[in-house]
């Protein structure tokens, strides 16, 4: 879809579930408060690879998705505090990484808590699969949205639009 041309009251929202090994992303259009999946997927670096080197990749792959459907807003699931400090940390870095590059694109940033995320699409607790499956039937798509993280990026732009239709939240750009 590259360089496609916005409808005048079309608004493009991208969704991203950041991680180093697996970041999901899902890019929605909304008219009149429909929304359409226009594309959705992960970014997946060699794993065997150094941090800096997948870094890398998650940007320059992010920077292309971006400038291909050049999105009105960009919704960020907020970060899970495990136990794990450097899990925590290495996915501090991976959302890092996407703020930059929407910033440096001039995109708006916004961010949404996972609880949000699942109340967005059904329910607070869902699984992840309840959460594929509750995007599937929102989304009206064809197939469940695998892996995962692509249905997770999916629901995030799903809240941001539902945020965005019932002004919660939306001085919550960041």
């Amino acid at each position: 879809m590259s360089n496609r041309e916005k409808f005048k009251d079309e608004k493009i929202i991208i969704g991203i579930d950041p991680g180093t090994l697996v970041t999901g992303y899902g890019i929605i259009s909304v008219i009149n408060g429909s929304s359409t999946p226009l594309d959705y997927g992960c970014i997946c670096p060699p794993v065997k690879m150094k941090l800096s080197e997948r870094y890398l990749i998650i940007f320059n792959a992010l920077e292309t998705l971006l400038e291909r459907y050049r999105p009105d807003a960009l919704a960020v699931e907020s970060q899970f505090f495990g136990c794990n400090a450097q899990s925590a940390l290495k996915l501090g870095q991976a959302r890092g990484i996407v703020m930059v590059v929407a910033k440096r694109l001039g995109i708006a940033i916004y961010e949404y808590t996972p609880t949000s995320v699942k109340k967005a699409v059904g329910r607070g607790n869902a699984s992840k699969t309840q959460v594929q499956e509750l995007v599937k039937l929102l989304l009206g798509l064809q197939v469940l949205p695998e892996p995962f993280d692509a249905a997770d990026a999916l629901a995030v732009a799903l809240c941001h639009s539902n945020a965005v239709r019932y002004s919660q939240f939306f001085d919550k750009e960041i």
